[in-house]
């Protein structure tokens, strides 16, 4: 800088607040260095405050004479780093004005110290022998340690402010921090010793905590500490006084070590030693014997008191004895994890800490706030607690370390990780450039914007604009992590589980598993070991995984075939990055997999086909029924980038293999209930036709329109998993002689490709209740239909007609069929006596024909007493009946036909009720006997460990088995006295 760029204007621009007094500060620097003069001003404008440090150095140089000569010719780092601590920090500013031959400290390279040479520094400053084995100093220089103190400080924080990555510097600086708190406390109580008679018959360890025991102390903290007290030994091993005496003794110690730190005097303070983290808190003994320390701990310890001592370490005074204390107390630390309410305490505690906050501070808390510093620390102790019990690799003290071994091991993912601690370093850099400024104990974000304006350029941030986002942020990240680690379903279900079980290789892990409800004990240890066997990272996650996900499995019906899926699904997946990070870190992504794999072997089957399709259980919004029009979408998009039939019809079945694997998935979490199943299943069954139907008509030069006219379930909307699309083909009336055969050809080539096996679930289209059945047309014109019906009908076809709906394909010309069918399936004036009569009839001919021999016929869910037709026949009969004069009864779902029918007192709301009742639990049935075996039954199973799984199925706990029978037979039986009375006529 030039002479003549002093002008106030210059330095106004340039970032001085006081442009004026720092020109005057400058013309007389420049007459006594001239150009020598520029490279002060340059350190000085790059300082966090200009205005400080000039000002501070223009003072330090009036109280040190030769001082600015000396600057001026010792260009280089004594001079970025003296200018850089004036301009970061009003109290060190103030120590060197008074103290001004301390700027000599920080003309050598400031390098860290190790802990032994803290002690010798500070001890040699008060007098005391560091190579004694209990220093002893004239209390009447404390005043020498606090300037020494403040000297090590100010060698500190130079290194801190002019490091080229502060953030990657912040460990080291807040451990040699942590380890200046040693020194100075092993000095404090040198100096109580010259301040306390008869210390010598006293052993006094002190073990440091919080910030303090992690080494990774603030610059102003309240170092956190607990005291234990014995009495001392004489050469012979025995005791020099009794135990009450060496307490009373030690207590007198920590009493005067307590004041030396916290005093004020004209030499400053040091800080607040925090002694409350004791047993009993403040109320509490402020010395207590080791003894005393283990029945407290071992008896009435709450939890949060041992997450407390995750960080204990001995500090000062008796070493041995302070680690004896730390011996004591680690077992008991690394199980706390499996007491009773242990991660939802410490949970709510959490919550707790943040609704205390002052609500105009919330907002402005770096360490306490939402998404603070105390988020990250709380994340990382509750996975380092919970899965510490049995990976001594993740037992650290400080968290950054902590969080590295957590990265590094596979408990934490690198991205979440990485983003962790990006925004820690961030926080504690924050919150070091604070309260380094005045040297008071705070952690709020200043309001006003000089002093946001003075950290951000303490941080090496253009302005506070810049600063404000980085921070807010590193907030948000945080927060989002925090939600998802803190609170994770994982964590707390292996949380829950025994140490000795976390460890999977343990003796006695056949029992355990045998315990668990595995049949097959050593094939699960043997998959157990395939899938963690190893030291990479996928291995350690699935160490960590298992745990908890060999609980989930047994909470199922076939915990051996969830394990064996489970590895099966893991091989597959390979190193798909998402796969196991989605397990560890998602909300409940692992215990969904957990309940699926162990209730169904239908749903294993549909995703090992595509087992990337487990990504559906990341998010539940992704398991919510999709509509006929998304899915006919992507059936047309997919199929229509392939011009072979048989191709283009392999992605349309894919595309419903994956539907059909949504549905099933979200009907075994309970996230859809029955008529949401049925109303999916049938959607996808349209969709498939619709699109299939487009792609097989491409390949024929003319077709006509053709419409499929959806029967039974299909068209009452009410599928199960095991049915087949009962169907009729209808086609446009036309001209052309060969449209019947075309179209003929077009319906069974449809069949034939959807219906061929294959990798995806093959759908069949029956065509049986067709007009003449079996014997009768596949495909019919429009007015064929209707001169059939009109004509030759019989009342089993109008009965069919029942839930006849529109499918797929041509829509008007389903709507054309289905107007003129109304008057056959809802007949003018009900039905005759003799067409009733023939209804019952044939019902009674299925139910001694169709239920197979030698089975029991009360657990047939569909034709035994009380079951699925029971109802349906029931409530067709009375839309035969009352369906023309009634229009609310023409409705395709049994259901919403008994509710009309209940609505147009046709049934009593008791007799309702049973029919509902009872329809509804044998269709629940159906579903889950193919869910649980994969294929399909109409039976209950005899096998009484398959009937127990299915009433799991149902929502009964396991064993009650025999409950869930007890219930289908009751409804079963309540429906069957309400069909005698409706469709038999019987009083």
């Amino acid at each position: 800088m030039r002479r003549i760029s002093t002008t106030e204007g210059n330095l106004a621009r340039l970032g001085f607040g006081d442009p004026h007094r720092a020109a005057a500060i400058l013309d007389g620097w420049y007459d006594e260095l001239g150009e020598n003069c520029d490279h002060l001003v340059a350190e000085i404008l790059a300082s966090a405050d200009p205005d400080l440090a000039i000002n501070g150095l223009d003072r330090l140089v009036g109280e040190r004479p030769g001082l600015l000569a000396d600057l001026g010719t010792n260009i280089g780092a004594w001079t970025r780093r003296l200018i850089s601590v004036l301009g970061a920090s009003v109290a060190l500013n103030q120590h060197l004005g008074v103290h001004p031959l301390d700027a000599d400290v920080l003309r050598a390279p400031s390098g860290r110290r190790d802990a032994a040479e803290l002690r010798r520094i500070l001890l040699d400053a008060v007098g005391a022998e560091p190579a004694a084995g209990s220093p002893v100093a004239d209390p009447a220089r404390s005043d020498d340690l606090r300037r020494a103190y403040r000297r090590e400080l100010l060698r500190i924080a130079a290194a801190d402010l002019t490091a080229d990555d502060p953030l990657e510097l912040l460990p080291e600086v807040a451990a040699e921090l942590a380890d200046l708190a040693d020194a100075t406390v092993e000095t404090a109580l040198a100096l109580a010793r010259g301040e306390v008679p008869g210390w010598e018959c006293a052993r006094l360890g002190i073990v440091a905590l919080g910030k303090t025991g992690g080494q990774e102390l603030n610059y102003l903290s309240d170092v956190d500490v607990l005291y234990i007290a014995e009495a001392a030994l004489d050469e012979s091993g025995e005791p020099v006084c009794d135990t009450a005496r060496a307490v009373t003794t030690a207590t007198k110690l920590v009493g005067a070590m307590s004041r030396i730190c916290s005093a004020h005097t004209a030499a400053g303070t040091i800080w607040q030693i925090d002694a409350a983290l004791r047993p009993e808190g403040k109320a509490g003994p402020l010395v207590r014997t080791l003894s005393s320390h283990a029945t407290y701990y071992q008896k009435w310890a709450k939890n949060w008191e041992f997450q407390a001592m995750l960080k204990a370490r001995g500090m000062a005074g008796d070493l041995a004895l302070a680690q004896d204390f730390v011996d004591l107390v680690a077992p008991m630390v690394w199980h706390v994890a499996e007491n009773d309410q242990f991660v939802t305490e410490t949970q709510a505690m959490r919550r707790r800490v943040i609704s205390l906050l002052p609500p105009r501070e919330a907002d402005r808390e770096i360490k306490l706030g939402a998404g603070g510093l105390r988020d990250v620390e709380f994340s990382v102790q509750l996975i380092q607690l919970v899965h510490g019990r049995a990976d001594d690799r993740v037992r650290q003290r400080g968290t950054l370390a902590a969080l590295a071994r957590l990265i590094e091991f596979g408990y934490v993912g690198r991205g979440d990780g990485k983003d962790l601690d990006a925004a820690y370093r961030l926080m504690r850099l924050l919150e070091h450039r604070i309260q380094l400024e005045k040297l008071r104990r705070t952690h709020l974000m200043p309001e006003d914007e000089l002093s946001l304006r003075r950290l951000a350029r303490g941080v090496g941030m253009a302005d506070a604009d810049e600063l404000r986002s980085r921070w807010r942020g590193a907030t948000r990240r945080v927060l989002g992590l925090h939600q998802r680690l803190f609170y994770s379903p994982l964590l707390e279900a292996v949380a829950r589980i025994p140490s000795e079980a976390v460890r999977l290789t343990s003796f006695g892990a056949e029992v355990r598993l045998r315990a668990l409800g595995y049949a097959d004990p050593k094939a699960a240890l043997r998959h157990i070991e395939a899938l963690s066997q190893g030291l990479s990272r996928q291995a350690e996650i699935q160490r960590q995984l298992l745990p908890a996900m060999l609980g989930w499995f047994s909470a199922g019906p076939n915990p051996d075939h969830a394990l064996l899926a489970f590895r099966q699904v893991s091989e597959a997946m390979g190193r798909t990055p998402w796969y196991l990070r989605a397990l560890r870190d998602g909300d409940a992504m692992a215990e969904r997999l957990a309940r699926i794999l162990s209730s169904s072997r239908y749903t294993v089957e549909l995703m090992m086909r595509a087992p990337q399709s487990v990504g559906m259980l990341i998010d539940e919004s992704s398991l919510r029924a999709r509509d006929r029009g998304e899915i006919l979408a992507e059936m047309r998009a997919s199929a229509k980038r392939h011009a072979e039939l048989d191709v283009a019809v392999q992605h349309i079945r894919a595309v419903r293999r994956r539907e059909l694997l949504r549905l099933a998935m979200a009907d075994l979490l309970g996230l859809i209930d029955l008529a949401t199943v049925g109303a999916g299943l049938s959607e996808l069954f349209s969709a498939t036709i619709d699109a299939s139907l487009e792609v097989v008509r491409r390949r024929f030069e003319w077709s006509p329109r053709i419409a499929v006219i959806a029967l039974g379930r299909w068209g009452g909307h009410e599928l199960s998993y095991a049915s087949d699309a009962d169907a009729m083909f209808v086609i446009e009336d036309t001209d052309r002689p060969d449209a019947v055969k075309i179209a003929t050809q077009v319906v069974s080539e449809l069949r034939s490709a959807l219906s061929k096996a294959g990798p995806d679930p093959a759908l069949d289209i029956d065509v049986d209740l067709r007009p003449e059945g079996k014997g009768g047309p596949m495909v019919r014109s429009l007015s064929s239909f209707i001169a059939y019906y009109e004509r030759w009908s019989s009342i089993w076809e109008a009965q069919a007609l029942q839930r006849a709906a529109h499918g797929a394909g041509d829509a008007e010309l389903s709507e054309a069929l289905l107007r003129a069918i109304d008057a056959v399936r809802y007949p003018s004036g009900g039905l005759a006596r003799q067409q009733v009569h023939e209804i019952r009839k044939l019902k009674a001919r299925m139910e001694v024909e169709r239920i197979p021999r030698g089975s029991d016929p009360l657990r047939n869910t569909k034709l035994g007493p009380g079951g699925l037709s029971d109802v349906e026949w029931a409530v067709q009969l009375l839309q035969l009946q009352h369906g023309d004069r009634l229009p609310e009864l023409r409705t395709t779902s049994t259901l919403d036909g008994l509710a009309a029918a209940e609505a147009a007192d046709l049934i009593s709301p008791e007799d309702a009720a049973a029919l509902r009742d009872a329809w509804t639990m044998a269709s629940g049935i159906r579903n889950a006997i193919v869910l649980l075996r994969g294929r399909a039954s109409d039976t209950i199973p005899n096998d009484p460990r398959e009937a127990s799984a299915v009433a799991q199925l149902l929502g009964y706990d396991k064993g009650e088995s025999s409950v869930f029978l007890d219930e289908y037979r009751r409804r079963t039986r309540r429906a069957r006295l309400v069909m005698d009375h409706i469709f038999w006529g019987l009083e």
